[in-house]
């Protein structure tokens, strides 16, 4: 199945419920949950490792909550590269961001974009941007250095995030200002955002 639609219940998955979780300031998710608090019965995409707290905290908002875990989806065997070599982007990208018509006012990207291979990542934005209502907002993470473990990102309502940790993941070089404005060349405007643990966020209106 291409995505998963959640309500009020817990989240199938999430095996490291035990894993410390540390809150993190964010002031992308303190300016995107405004709009999401003066809202409702929008559609939020939940681009990262499934979280039964994002799950229940968004539709208790009012929204309706999509996932799509490509880092964990990534792993499985048929995606393994061709006999040429190369990754079938487009056959991953088909299968995993087909929403069946469905358009999202909202993403949370969290850090996706880093350990993405570059040319999978432009295609799971192009597509991401396909699927965006105009207006929409998209917020991302990018490491401002290397950082090779991968991360569950709960949301809370005091303008912070837990950060939760996942596995090791090898992370791609990081992106400075120039290289992620490139990335969301397609987006209208975008707003950044560094936080001191050495995370670049962005703030991008579809």
């Amino acid at each position: 199945m291409a995505f998963n639609l959640f309500g009020n219940r817990p989240a199938k998955g999430e095996s490291d419920k035990a894993a410390l979780r540390v809150a993190r300031v964010s002031s992308g998710w303190t300016a995107l949950l405004k709009d999401l608090q003066g809202e409702q019965g929008e559609r939020v995409l939940d681009v990262g490792p499934t979280s039964s707290t994002n799950i229940n905290f968004l539709t208790n908002l009012g929204h309706s909550v999509y996932m799509a875990d490509l880092l964990g989806d990534i792993t499985d065997p048929k995606w393994a590269l061709s006999p040429e070599g190369a990754f079938p982007v487009d056959a991953f990208v088909a299968s995993n961001l087909e929403f069946s018509g469905r358009h999202f006012e909202n993403v949370l990207f969290w850090d996706t974009g880093d350990y993405l291979q570059p040319d999978l990542r432009d295609a799971v934005i192009h597509r991401i941007c396909d699927v965006m209502e105009p207006g929409g907002k998209l917020l991302a993470f990018f490491h401002v250095k290397p950082d090779h473990n991968l991360h569950r990102y709960h949301l809370r309502d005091d303008g912070s995030v837990d950060t939760q940790l996942v596995r090791a993941c090898a992370m791609n070089e990081p992106l400075n200002n120039r290289q992620i404005e490139r990335l969301f060349q397609r987006f209208q405007s975008y707003r950044f955002f560094l936080a001191k643990d050495n995370v670049r966020e962005v703030l991008v209106t579809r």
